[in-house]
């Protein structure tokens, strides 16, 4: 039985569950990260049968990347690989700035390319819209990248419905990354649709809402990392996402399995979803998120999870 799945209508396929690796060298995003252990995730990774690695620029500003082709070389296994990567952050005098410029772009998939020591991506993105530049004329830059052969694959991330759109104009987009998750349905309104109806594959991040699905919090949590200003987990929002939680883990117990896992699993039930890439920052928690590739829940669990959080 063929495990993996298209994304959307392109050549690449991919095992439902990759990982996204923005704790492998993400240094500027978490603290006391060791390269050594990230470099550990990608091994675990790979030897737990994942073939779909997302990483970005702004993780660690470059250094993800050069974890990722330094343990890729190692295994010598990039062509049975799909690895993904973002651009669009640049550092000027200390401060971050975004730039969808066709000369930046270019440039920076370049520099990609040599970081992750391979000679093309398979699924480059845009990471987020510098506000400036005409977003059609961003997907022309990365269609010019595909023609090229330097891409396989054209990705957008963190567009809103009217951006996505205007970003697809001309019909380049193959692939949407956006935040979903029991928590954050918001997608569910207009761009999950929209990706469905044009046959463009939707991977969700923060697919365990920054770890609110896993069910480890409790109503005496107290966040000291940036979640502490996110609305889910503040105040009445989080005690009520606490109680829906709690009906998830009853549903998660009858089954035999964390909670997690069935969060992961509903996700993977969406329309449009081809996989999904949760993160970790320990090899223990990257092989416990690819126990949900062995839930099946019925077409009538899938309605009662979903109804549990709307």
């Amino acid at each position: 039985m063929d495990e993996t799945r298209a994304l959307g209508r392109t050549d690449l396929r991919v095992k439902r569950i990759g990982f996204g690796a923005n704790a492998v060298g993400g240094h500027n995003l978490f603290p006391n990260l060791n390269d050594e252990t990230g470099k550990e995730l990608i091994r675990t990774a790979l030897d737990g049968g994942v073939n779909f690695i997302d990483t970005a620029f702004i993780y660690g500003l470059g250094r993800s990347e050069e974890l990722i082709g330094e343990v890729v070389a190692e295994r010598g296994v990039r062509d049975s690989l799909v690895i993904a990567s973002k651009g669009a952050h640049k550092e000027v005098n200390g401060q971050i700035e975004l730039d969808n410029s066709r000369e930046f772009l270019r440039s920076e998939a370049e520099k990609s390319l040599k970081r992750l020591k391979t000679d093309v991506i398979d699924l480059y993105y845009v990471h987020f819209p510098d506000g400036k530049t005409p977003l059609a004329e961003v997907a022309g830059t990365l269609k010019e990248l595909k023609d090229e052969g330097k891409i396989r694959a054209i990705g957008a991330s963190n567009l809103s419905f009217r951006q996505l759109q205007e970003f697809n104009a001309d019909g380049y987009l193959e692939v949407f990354q956006s935040e979903y998750s029991l928590i954050q349905r918001e997608a569910e309104k207009d761009l999950l649709p929209y990706c469905e109806k044009n046959g463009i594959s939707f991977i969700p991040y923060f697919p365990l809402a920054s770890g609110l699905l896993t069910g480890k919090f409790t109503k005496d949590t107290v966040f000291e990392d940036s979640r502490k200003n996110r609305p889910p987990f503040q105040g009445e929002a989080f005690q009520q996402n606490l109680e829906r939680v709690d009906k998830l883990k009853a549903v998660a117990e009858e089954k035999g399995v964390p909670a997690a896992h069935i969060a992961l699993a509903w996700l993977l039930s969406q329309p449009a979803v081809d996989a999904i890439i949760p993160g970790a920052k320990r090899p223990d928690q990257l092989k416990h998120n690819l126990g949900a590739l062995d839930v099946q829940l019925t077409e009538d669990e899938v309605q009662y999870i979903s109804d549990i959080f709307k």
